[in-house]
Order: structure tokens, then C-alpha cells, then sequence
């Protein structure tokens, strides 16, 4: 059968429209199954307890399950990379952290480009790590850090959780803006670190928050200051590292990302999911538990943070010349 030209671009146009109505109901209908979110992380620590607060916030505001799943391993690269070439349908969800934009120069080979490879959905939060002694060193401030540390070269042994970790990293940018030397010791993950910070082994460590704090307050480690731009109400006697080095600002933060493709109806869904959590007051009392500061806004917010992230770290990373192959 032959159309007359105008019956067939009618009828041309309306197939053309097909597959963008269908994917258009589709994303208006999402979600109508359960969900993965992937962390690259093991099961206890934060960034598996801020996927875990999430996934069940997450749940009962959209009516669906979110399945937490824990793939640690390669600096986080296996949990990336699996969700990466995941199907772009926001199905498949991963939860970024500053591993993700330390890793873009750490690691000489990557199978992906981070930046280029996913969408940004939201923020979550970010919470300070806290320059933490062991109570034997004669130091009580920041100043007097930095000039014992400048009096006694590589006398102090800074304690991390693993090459290219925030914990190393906030260590290396402030080594980079003081030009003192102290011999970074990693270990196989912050638990080790801190026990041998604890026991003396190991002079400074520029710890996570949530994991210091109780040590800090009965008085086990001496807290100098914390690294973000403002104080912590968990621990609100400490100043803030920039007070003596302004500029300094070190933070480990969580969001969320989908896979490249992943339609914009889908992200203007989980990211409106998220911004309602956030302003819960139920949410702020919970991550407040942990020092945490919430990161509301834009999908466009949270790629500008880890596209800024990503540049700073860099940078920090070929200071340290720290390279995993």
C-alpha cells in the first residue's frame, strides 16, 4: 500500500516519537523495581552506613527497595566500573566518594573515565577528619606542630588508611602547604592505623571524624584541629586547620551517581528524593550523630564538586608522587 507523502510524514513523525514517549513513561513511572546501590566499601564503616541511611530513606519515599551492594576492592575502581557499565535505565545507582576523584590520577591506568563516564544525581554529605596525636607528643596546637615537625624532620610517622585515601591525602596537602616532612605510613585500612596510633607506634594520623571523636574526648588522642572551613559541633573546642593555614580545607563527602545515559527525567527524580531527605529533620539529627554536613542541591551542584575535587586532589597526589599501577 502506498501513502499519499503527507499521510506517510504523519505517520513517520508519530513512529519517530515512539521511542521518546516510551522512554518518557518509563522514567515518569520509575522506579518499578528495586534498585542497586554499589559502594566500593565493606560492610561497618561510613560510607556503607551513609548507602545503608539512604537506601532506606530512599525506599520509603519512592516505593522501592534499595539493594545495598558492597563490591570493596581495587581503591573502589571494581564497585566504579561495575556501575559505569551498568544499563543506564537508574537501576543501578553508585555511591561516590573522594576516592573516586583521588583516583584519576593515582592509578596510572583506569578502564574508565570517571568524569566522562557517569551522571551526577546528588550529594549527600561530607564531614571533616581531625588532626589527631598521640598524647606522648609535646604538641598541643597546629603552630606547634608544624615547628616540631619542622625541628625534628621526619621524626613523626603519619598514620593513613591506605595509599591515596583521604586520610593520606589530608596529610599530603597539609605537608604541601607547611613544607614539613613526616613519613606517611599506610596500613591496610584506618581500623590498624588507629590502634597503633593509639598504642604510640605512630605519632599523627589525620583521622575520619566519626571514627576519632570518642578518642579525642576521654582524652586517649589529643585533637588539634579539624580540616574542614568551619568547626565541628561533636567536637566544638577544636579549631579549624585554615585558622593557621588559610586555604586548607580536606573532607571525605558522598553523593550519588548513575551511569552515562541514564535519562534526565530519572535524575530530577532521585535528586528530588534526596533533597527531601536531606531537609528531614529526622535525616539532619542522624547524620549530625556523625558530624556530618549535608550537601543539598543540584545534580550540576554535585558534579561541579567532584570535577573541583578531582583537580585539588590531583594535584595533591603528584606532590606526594604516590602512583598505584
Amino acid at each position: 500500500m502506498k501513502f499519499p507523502r503527507r499521510q506517510f510524514l504523519q505517520l513517520a513523525a508519530g513512529a519517530a516519537l515512539l521511542p521518546v514517549i516510551s522512554r518518557s513513561a518509563e522514567a515518569q513511572s520509575y522506579p518499578t523495581r528495586p534498585i542497586r546501590l554499589i559502594i566500593g566499601y565493606t560492610p561497618g564503616g561510613s560510607a556503607d552506613l551513609t548507602a545503608r541511611l539512604m537506601g532506606q530513606w530512599l525506599s520509603e519515599r519512592l516505593g522501592q527497595s534499595f539493594v545495598i551492594e558492597n563490591r570493596p576492592g581495587g581503591g573502589t575502581n571494581i564497585a566504579t566500573e561495575a556501575a559505569l557499565r551498568a544499563a543506564p535505565d537508574g537501576y543501578s545507582l553508585l555511591l561516590v566518594a573522594p576516592a573516586n576523584a583521588i583516583n584519576a590520577t593515582l592509578y596510572s591506568k583506569l578502564n574508565f573515565n570517571f568524569m566522562q563516564e557517569m551522571v551526577p544525581i546528588a550529594g549527600i554529605i561530607r564531614f571533616p577528619n581531625v588532626v589527631v596525636v598521640n598524647p606522648e607528643v609535646p604538641v598541643k596546637t597546629i603552630p606547634e606542630l608544624i615547628a616540631y615537625a619542622k625541628a625534628n624532620p621526619g621524626k613523626l610517622n603519619m598514620a593513613s588508611s591506605g595509599n591515596g585515601s583521604t586520610i593520606h591525602m589530608s596529610g599530603e596537602l597539609f605537608k604541601m602547604l607547611t613544607g614539613i616532612d613526616m613519613l606517611h605510613v599506610p596500613y591496610r585500612g584506618g581500623a590498624p592505623a588507629l590502634t597503633d596510633l593509639l598504642s604510640g607506634q605512630v605519632q599523627v594520623m589525620f583521622d575520619n571524624l566519626p571514627t576519632c571523636a570518642a578518642h579525642v574526648k576521654s582524652g586517649k588522642l589529643r585533637g588539634l584541629a579539624v580540616t574542614s572551613t568551619t568547626r565541628s559541633d561533636v567536637l566544638p573546642d577544636l579549631p579549624t586547620v585554615a585558622d593557621f593555614l588559610p586555604g586548607f580545607e580536606a573532607s571525605a563527602w558522598y553523593g550519588l551517581a548513575a551511569p552515562k545515559g541514564t535519562p534526565p527525567e530519572i535524575v530530577e527524580t532521585l535528586n528530588k528524593a534526596v533533597n527531601a531527605i536531606l531537609a528531614d529533620p529526622a535525616a539532619k539529627a542522624r547524620f549530625g550523630e556523625i558530624g556530618a554536613i549535608l550537601l543539598p542541591g543540584s545534580a550540576a551542584d554535585f558534579g561541579k564538586l567532584v570535577a573541583d575535587e578531582t583537580e585539588k586532589w590531583g594535584k595533591v597526589v603528584k606532590f606526594a608522587g604516590a602512583k598505584v599501577d
